[in-house]
């Protein structure tokens, strides 16, 4: 498309790199405002690596907001879109509850499903036409033809050049490195390790297992482990993550050695020893694991980055804000960052002339809430691991906790919208009279 027909208010085209939950959810949500989208994924066919994710309240209004909902639950069991709450209890001895978060409010409604399952969910809807695969961005340069376009070069030697790039390529986002300039510094080793696998819950209980997992999903608090135990697969399986983190050095200062592999498997034994003194249902956990848990080194994106745009590039997802997962919000954020800017980019006032200050309001509006989740998150598996403001009084952790997962959960995406909005209009890019 030449200047002069965007000029003439011909439709935007844009890119997304990477195919995961925020990419596909972003192209979904775009695709149903009618803008022209292509997607871009390095692999050979959509898919997630992991076990269980947890779709917050937030980002489940985010699903009844671009209609694909009902695709979510279809791939689970519908009583599964419930409210709910976190049952914390201690992990060394006797395993009392010390303190809930309540989600009893009809808002609070969450969903917890396989990750592959909910990646199909999105597959199902999004066109096949618009999906591209083996295409892995190498890099992201200004277009040599046109002033308002950005090419994308894949590792196959093919090119494509679109209105707006978004890069929704993960943790180790080349697209980053464009955002930012030059070489990527800004992804460290979080000092947190997590052994993650899947038990059936029949075999679970058979080994002794006791406590009530229909309720509330659980987190065992112990000194700088815990373990977080929810079901998945219409209550079937239970998703085990066990973290083990140290907090005597700095994020960023004990990163892993070049090449060194992030996820790799380790046997039971390993597992066994790390958590070893640990009460009668950890037990009953780790006497069911199997024979070779994944172990995965937790990088976040640290120090954050000062935007998430540069010209007519945006992040979003863990590209952009990639934190600890101990809040269970990293997904729901660029779930909210595709809402963002699906809304934003299909907005009647959004052109070629205006874009870029777009994109700049995108940045500006998200920044300041995703970092408070990324700050939380990380408050939130210290607390966890005794070294919150009340150390291992686990008794009074329920004081450290206190909205924490509400900050996320109760979140007004309607008003981050009319607040973009407000500002483009206060900014000129978009006329005084039109309503969001």
């Amino acid at each position: 498309m030449s200047e002069q027909q965007q000029q003439r208010g011909e439709p935007l085209q844009v890119a997304i790199v990477g195919g995961g939950v925020c990419g596909l959810t972003c192209a979904v949500a775009l695709q149903k405002a009618g803008v022209a989208v292509q997607i871009f994924e390095a692999a050979a066919a959509f898919g997630e690596i992991g076990a269980g994710i947890g779709i917050g309240p937030n980002a489940v209004r985010v699903l009844r907001a671009i209609g694909v909902v009902d695709e979510v639950l279809a791939k689970r069991h519908p009583g599964d879109l419930r409210a709910r709450g976190f049952a914390y209890h201690t992990g060394v001895g006797e395993h009392r509850t010390v303190y809930a978060t309540i989600a009893e409010d009809p808002e609070d409604q969450g969903i917890g499903m396989h990750r592959a399952a909910f990646l199909d969910a999105l597959v199902s809807v999004v066109d096949p036409a618009i999906c591209h695969f083996n295409k892995r961005c190498v890099s992201i340069s200004d277009s040599p033809t046109s002033s308002t376009r950005v090419r994308i070069e894949f590792l196959d030697g093919t090119a494509h050049e679109a209105d707006v790039v978004l890069g929704a390529d993960g943790i180790k986002s080349t697209v980053r490195r464009f955002v930012i300039g030059g070489a990527d510094s800004r992804v460290a080793f979080g000092n947190t390790v997590a052994y993650r696998g899947l038990i059936p819950y029949a075999k679970l209980k058979a080994a002794g297992f006791k406590t009530d997992l229909f309720k509330a999903p659980a987190c065992f608090m112990g000194p700088s482990k815990h373990f977080i135990v929810f079901p998945i697969k219409n209550d079937e399986i239970i998703n085990v993550v066990a973290f083990s983190a140290r907090y005597d050095i700095p994020i960023g200062s004990a990163n892993l050695p070049e090449g060194a592999p992030w996820v790799q498997e380790v046997s039971k034994d390993e597992l066994k020893g790390v958590y070893e003194g640990w009460g009668p249902d950890i037990a009953a956990i780790l006497e069911c694991m199997p024979e070779k848990p994944s172990k995965w080194s937790i990088h976040v994106v640290h120090p954050p980055l000062d935007t998430y745009v540069k010209g007519l590039v945006a992040l979003l997802g863990d590209a952009a804000h990639g934190m600890l997962p101990h809040l269970g919000a990293g997904a729901g954020q660029g779930i909210e960052d595709a809402y963002l800017l699906s809304r934003l980019l299909s907005h009647p006032e959004t052109n070629v002339d205006n874009i870029e200050t777009v994109l700049r309001v995108y940045s500006e509006t998200r920044r300041p809430r995703a970092q408070m989740v990324w700050e939380r998150s990380y408050l939130s598996g210290r607390i966890y691991d005794g070294h919150g403001p009340h150390g291992i009084d686990w008794d009074s952790v329920g004081s450290d906790l206190d909205g924490l997962f509400h900050s996320v959960w109760r979140h007004d995406l309607d008003a981050d919208l009319a607040a973009a909005v407000a500002l483009l209009r206060a900014d000129g890019a978009f006329s005084a009279e039109q309503s969001a």
